[in-house]
């Protein structure tokens, strides 16, 4: 889940600050101040989260699911909790909240614990032409795995990560965002509660707080693989720096997500997709729906509709009693950023049909919920992350358009197609240059915890989710053992005169044109 500004300093001077102040975005009420934490401490963690993997390491399947199942049950019984814990370190509604981040993260634990153990028992293989040797692949947690987070899912980016890195046996320590870091001692308390009454170590997850120095300080600590969400420049960033240590990466660096309606899609499923891909969130979020192509046929037909439903929305601070649609933003900068992406957007000709400024008078970070005709490749907003309460409609003539249209983006994160023809959706969404594609569905791809997530081009590369986020977090070693105790010693040296000539004979009879060569390769 990207953020486009956690580069950002909170304050002046940040590096030399002690403390990180942390306020109530959507109210601007302080809510207190953590500790930033220095390279020294980084490393003091890192050591103990080691001694804390060696004995975990060693713990079965079975007792790696007995902690998921207690982090499950903490979730679920706290969750308005920590629904209201998000609301006022994000911005975010409680609505938000519980389906995006409680929701999410419970099916994540049911998920890794359901089927974990299948994705990381030692999986047989075939020896090849070793007929006398069994081959398998077994998966090796891989030691301590560093996470560093943004800020507009606080709860969702400390826990997805953590919760295969734990299963496959690793201690994790997450550094969070400084923007949502008055929310991390809650959730530290529940990996300590649940790790402690369990008998294991508290020091096998724990969260770090402080500015950029305390990132980088993690990376660079030796860990044995970092899981990075955030902005394309902080990703170089961490690949500049691992590449010192030779420390894996795993990156998700976010997208500009198209949208394709065609023209004989279901408008009505289609406008509220498109709402719920712009508005979750305020905006923040990596598979926001920032590009929506609509086919002329229905083009006029959906704008009206999302009009209207665009105008109807409640916006406001979400504990400030009733319910609200869209929260505020989370940072200040990130204000900025959207009304330049607008203001450059109406200059060259983009129409707004709703919302379109700040509502400094509602006391928080909120920026309207905004509508926005006549996109093109000119424009700022096109291209660039909005990360805001944005919808940009764009008119196509056709598939073809749609998709060149689509796929002419640096980002390839997720992708969503609407049709009622179910071929034709999966044809235009199987040329779409992007990790994942929803038909006639928003972003849920995500939910489908046995689909691997991630994107490709400048969205980033590596998964998470699915066996393949599972084995992201170990050491796949291969295996070749003896399928019978014959102990029959391979005589290569001294090298036997007519070598080059047996071998040579060997290799024409297994791979060239004749018979056997033939039912070998069949």
């Amino acid at each position: 889940m990207q953020s486009v500004s956690e580069s950002q300093p909170r304050v002046s001077a940040a590096s030399q600050a002690a403390t990180i102040p942390c306020f109530d975005p959507a109210t601007q009420t302080k809510l207190g101040e953590v500790p930033v934490m220095e390279r020294a401490e980084v490393l003091e963690r890192l050591a103990k989260a080691r001694a804390a993997q060696e004995k975990w390491r060693q713990t079965s399947f079975a007792e790696r699911r007995r902690v998921l199942d207690a982090l499950l049950r903490h979730v679920v019984e706290h969750c308005d909790e920590l629904c209201e814990v998000v609301a006022r370190d994000a911005g975010k509604t409680r609505e938000n909240a519980l389906m995006g981040e409680i929701w999410p993260i419970c099916e994540k634990l049911r998920y890794t614990m359901q089927k974990g153990e299948k994705a990381l028992r030692p999986r047989r293989v075939s020896s090849g032409l070793l007929v006398h040797k069994r081959a398998w692949v077994q998966y090796e947690p891989l030691g301590v795995v560093g996470v560093i987070c943004p800020w507009n899912f606080p709860l969702q980016n400390v826990m997805g990560p953590t919760i295969p890195a734990l299963f496959a046996g690793n201690a994790v320590l997450v550094k969070v965002s400084e923007w949502t870091s008055w929310s991390a001692a809650r959730f530290q308390a529940i990996f300590d509660e649940v790790l402690s009454s369990l008998g294991h170590p508290k020091e096998l997850v724990q969260i770090l707080t402080g500015y950029g120095d305390t990132g980088a300080a993690l990376v660079s600590s030796g860990v044995d693989l970092v899981i990075f969400t955030g902005s394309v420049p902080n990703g170089r960033k961490i690949i500049a720096q691992s590449a010192e240590t030779l420390t894996p990466v795993i990156l998700e660096l976010g997208g500009k997500d198209p949208m394709i309606v065609c023209d004989d899609a279901d408008l009505e499923q289609a406008a509220h997709a498109a709402l719920a891909g712009t508005m979750i969130a305020s905006g923040q979020m990596c598979l926001a729906a920032e590009r929506i192509f609509v086919m002329e046929e229905v083009y006029e037909a959906f704008v009206e509709k999302l009009q209207r439903m665009v105008a109807e929305l409640r916006q406001g601070p979400p504990l400030g009693g009733g319910v609200v649609d869209v929260g505020s933003l989370t940072t200040p900068r990130q204000l900025e950023v959207i009304e330049s992406l607008v203001r450059d957007a109406v200059a060259k000709g983009a129409r707004l049909l709703a919302g379109g400024k700040a509502r400094q008078d509602k006391g928080g970070c909120f920026f309207e919920p905004t509508l926005l005709e006549g996109v093109d490749e000119g424009m700022a907003i096109f291209h660039e992350a909005t990360f805001g309460p944005v919808l940009s409609v764009i008119r196509v003539a056709s598939e073809d358009e749609a998709i060149r249209r689509a796929n002419a983006s640096s980002f390839g994160l997720g992708s969503s197609v609407f049709s009622r023809s179910r071929r034709r959706a999966e044809s235009i969404a199987s040329r779409l240059q992007s990790g994942s594609s929803c038909i006639n569905d928003f972003g849920m791809a995500y939910m489908a915890q046995d689909l691997p997530f991630g994107g490709v081009k400048a969205s980033g590369f590596g998964r998470l989710n699915g066996a393949e986020g599972l084995r992201a977090c170990c050491n796949a070693k291969s295996v070749l053992s003896d399928r019978l105790p014959l102990h029959q010693a391979v005589k290569l040296y001294p090298t036997p005169d007519a070598a080059y000539a047996r071998t040579r004979r060997v290799i024409r009879w297994v791979y060239g044109k004749n018979p056997l060569a033939k039912l070998l390769r069949s």
